[in-house]
């Protein structure tokens, strides 16, 4: 099921105001994820996150995550020399996507020979070793290989597969220095072989307090009990064919991807500094599962369910979606840029080839299951254990895109009080896909007939537009270290081809997405502290979202694309405080209200009746309106060790898109020490959810139509949603040789 996420992250748009690249220090936490620890943290600005936001040696390590995921191919190891953070306004020139995008670069060799080994554990049995070897082939060559091994059996027992995460990632590189120094040229293979089978199951059944709390039912410990299926053996219907099929969930887990990347740079005499990328991926197999949830409730004898040893059940039931997605993605990025530095100008201009061709479809499919630890898939009285073909958002798209952008950048130090920064970017952007449009109904394939007898069958559509993006920021020195600052970019775009994967409007509907962000704060810096403070305005128009409505009370669903805008306020302080060496602390509070607009849907049940929703105005669900986070940390000097401690505070939380339930404010709390015993070994031990704080978060299943009138009816309520990340304690150990 492709859904766009929502991720509301003001709290970093002050970190970096308006200075392009910046080295993403160890307070910034980027890869400190409390969601998922193998990628790097979703440093969102206000609106739904539609890419993935990281790139590799200049280009994206994936073109879009919504097929094939970025940790599948992509990981932070000793693979990569380090990261960088893009400014949102830097990042809208140079990709077109108004976002926080982390910039890795991959380990290249140097003259020595160099060899590393990480090695992290952790109490649950999760076991990654990390290789690099790197050093000197000749005179002016050099080469760098890599392995990371991940082997993951997650935070809970799950019986269909013994690992959660299974993931290798091969790495060669190879440089040559030419030109006395001033030019290099640079290939590398990467091959990436991933399964993750358990990383779309952190979600957990609970009592829904009516206060915004939650508790536990039927001794379901959350966070670290399992409520994937005992057996991944599934039934489901082949959306090209309509055949019948048996799978194993541990099989549709599998990705498989090799990259083969080309640099080349080189400074003329006239300083000129010219810069050429290309890379060709090619992922014959790129998928995944996904689970969602819906109303839970109470079966008694006369429901005629029974389970898997042929007993009569009683209890509570959630009936389960299950959605197999099925890609193969092959994608060739280019990329000439030339800069030049001035004394008080630096020219950047480049041009970039972006070409992205996707083969995929998904099928899904419901079952009902027991609510405990490791559900049974229960039989219904007519002898079926899996129903629902295809009826729940099914997708389907088969084509390419293609962007074509020439953009600019002038960063202009027009006095010693004034720093102006003006770029811009137009895009050609083509896209032919082949699609379908009609709604979704039980035994959904190609070939099928509606029940008007219209035949299924997939249509082609084509799309030449023009995308642009532009910005414009001023910095000002007021009096001393105190400085103000503002800006303003726009971007366009197009409707992408995932997005016609989905059943939905017609493609009339499918309007250009505009986007807007502005903002203005002032700074202030000394040796000892570095403050900023900042009011945001952000919104775009346009956003598509597939969504499941359920008919509050039972577990029928209909599927709705939904096309809304979203507009969002925010204001955020950051400080950087070291009072005196070793001593550092970095604190922000950030206050935001996103909402929704033109944000209505309706849909026709089975019994006639009409489920609506309208949530203009409303705050988008599951994003807290305040946020705190507090980050000190203390590197004593004999010995060489570093403990640090990351508190966040997210504020409540709206479950629905209705604003009828919520969830209480929580902590997300890590801390961690790193002891350097030498120049050749170190030691690690962090602490994830230091607190051990658990509960839910985000939004509750199949609660989407329920209304504020409503809320009080669901006070004790068994209900399911995504849980927070148990207490974890890692280990990690490193070798340099």
């Amino acid at each position: 099921m492709h859904k766009i996420r929502t991720i509301v992250f003001l709290s970093l748009l002050s970190a970096y105001p308006l200075t392009g690249m910046a080295q993403v220090d160890q307070e910034r936490n980027v890869m400190l994820n409390a969601q998922d620890a193998t990628k790097p943290r979703e440093i969102q600005i206000g609106l739904p996150s539609e890419d993935v936001d990281v790139y590799e040696n200049g280009l994206p390590a994936v073109y879009s995550g919504n097929v094939h995921r970025l940790n599948a191919h992509w990981r932070n190891g000793l693979n990569q020399s380090g990261m960088t953070l893009l400014d949102p306004s830097e990042s809208a020139i140079s990709t077109g996507n108004i976002a926080y995008s982390v910039s890795s670069e991959s380990r290249w060799g140097g003259d020595q020979t160099v060899g590393m080994i990480d090695y992290h554990a952790n109490h649950f049995g999760l076991h990654n070793i990390d290789l690099n070897l790197s050093g000197r082939l000749g005179k002016g060559c050099n080469y760098s290989a890599s392995m990371y091994q991940m082997f993951d059996p997650g935070t809970f027992d799950l019986k269909y597969d013994a690992l959660q995460d299974r993931t290798q990632i091969y790495q060669l590189g190879l440089s040559r220095q030419w030109a006395e120094g001033r030019g290099s040229l640079k290939v590398q293979y990467k091959y990436a072989a991933s399964r993750q089978s358990g990383k779309d199951l952190g979600v957990a059944p609970f009592i829904y307090n009516g206060d915004g709390s939650v508790s536990e039912v039927n001794e379901f410990a959350i966070g670290t009990t399992s409520y994937g299926p005992r057996t991944g053996r599934f039934e489901y219907m082949d959306m090209l064919t309509g055949e019948r099929c048996t799978t194993d969930l541990q099989d549709e887990s599998d990705n498989r991807s090799h990259e083969l990347t080309l640099l080349l740079d080189y400074r003329a005499h006239n300083d000129w500094q010219w810069s050429v990328k290309a890379k060709y991926m090619n992922a014959p197999v790129a998928n995944y599962v996904d689970f969602g949830g819906c109303t839970i409730t109470q079966a008694s004898k006369d429901d005629g369910l029974t389970d898997e040893v042929g007993r009569s059940y009683e209890g509570l039931v959630d009936c389960r979606r299950t959605w197999l997605h099925f890609g193969k993605v092959q994608n060739l990025l280019s990329a000439i840029d030339v800069t030049r530095a001035w004394a008080n100008n630096r020219l950047h201009i480049g041009v970039s080839e972006w070409y992205y061709d996707l083969d995929y479809h998904s099928s899904n499919l419901s079952w009902m299951g027991s609510v405990e630890a490791n559900p049974q898939i229960l039989t219904q009285s007519d002898g079926t254990r899996f129903f629902g073909w295809n009826a729940l958002g099914a997708e389907y798209a088969v084509g390419s895109e293609n962007k074509l952008a020439i953009y600019t950048t002038d960063q202009w130090q027009i006095s010693p009080r004034i720093n102006l920064m003006l770029g811009g970017r137009a895009e050609w952007f083509r896209m032919a896909v082949n699609q379908m449009s009609q709604e979704r109904f039980d035994g959904f394939y190609i070939g099928a007939r509606d029940t008007d007898g219209t035949l299924i069958a997939p249509s082609h559509i084509v799309k030449d537009k023009l995308n642009f993006a532009a910005t414009a920021q001023i910095k000002v020195r007021m009096a001393g270290a105190l400085h103000a600052m503002a800006d303003v970019t726009t971007a366009t775009r197009h409707p992408r081809i995932i997005e016609y994967a989905c059943t939905g409007p017609t493609d009339e509907q499918y309007q250009r997405a505009l986007t807007l962000l502005s903002r203005a704060g002032v700074y202030y810096q000394n040796p000892w502290i570095d403050i900023t403070s900042m009011v945001t305005l952000i919104s775009r128009s346009n956003n598509i979202e597939q969504q499941q409505l359920t008919r509050p009370g039972t577990v029928e669903s209909k599927t709705v694309l939904l096309i809304y805008d979203i507009r969002t306020l925010g204001w955020t302080t950051s400080a950087e405080i070291e009072p005196y060496h070793g001593v550092k602390l970095h604190t922000l509070l950030t206050l935001q209200r996103p909402e929704y607009k033109h944000y209505d849907a309706s849909v026709t049940f089975s019994d006639g009746s009409v489920g609506s929703v309208n949530a203009n105005g409303n705050t988008v669900a599951g994003i807290p309106q305040v946020l705190v986070e507090l980050d000190p940390s203390y590197t004593f000097d004999k010995p060489n060790l570093r403990l640090w401690m990351s508190f966040r505070y997210f504020g409540k939380t709206y479950a629905n898109i209705q604003e009828a339930l919520f969830f209480k404010g929580h902590w997300e709390t890590f801390a961690g020490m790193e002891w350097k015993v030498s120049n050749k070994l170190t030691f690690g031990c962090d602490v994830v959810n230091l607190l051990n704080q658990t509960g839910a978060q985000g939004t509750i299943e199949g609660t989407q139509l329920v209304t504020p009138s409503e809320a009080s009816q669901y006070a004790g309520t068994c209900m399911s949603g995504p849980c927070l990340r148990p207490f974890t304690v890692e280990f990690s150990a490193g070798i340099r040789f």
